[in-house]
């Protein structure tokens, strides 16, 4: 059975699968994953659980157990309890106004 791929980089499966958490972006829900491949783009998910009723729109994946290491992500496709996620750049969809990053001092 083959799949189009629709990744545009270059992608690496991990044999074991990475084991990841997904986090509502207001930080009302998370649930743990297994990052099946991942390429500079996006990644694809393995989600323990339902994602039913969970606004995955805009989330974090989180990388790390800290919290340290994570991006923010959007998503791309459901098929069963796989997902497909795009890796979004820091002020990609976003409405609100930034930050000024350089204090003015």
């Amino acid at each position: 059975m083959a799949t189009s791929e629709r990744r545009k980089g270059d992608r690496v499966v991990f044999e074991r699968g990475f084991s990841a958490h997904m986090m509502g972006i207001d930080g009302t829900w998370r649930r743990e994953c297994t990052m099946e491949d991942v390429s500079e783009t996006g990644a694809k998910l393995t989600v323990e659980g339902s994602v039913e009723g969970l606004h995955l729109k805009e989330f974090f994946l989180l990388l790390s157990s800290t919290g340290l290491a994570y991006r923010r992500c959007e998503l791309s496709w459901v098929n069963g309890d796989q997902i497909g996620v795009n890796f979004l750049k820091t002020g990609e969809k976003r409405k609100k106004a930034r930050r000024p990053q350089e204090s003015d001092a």
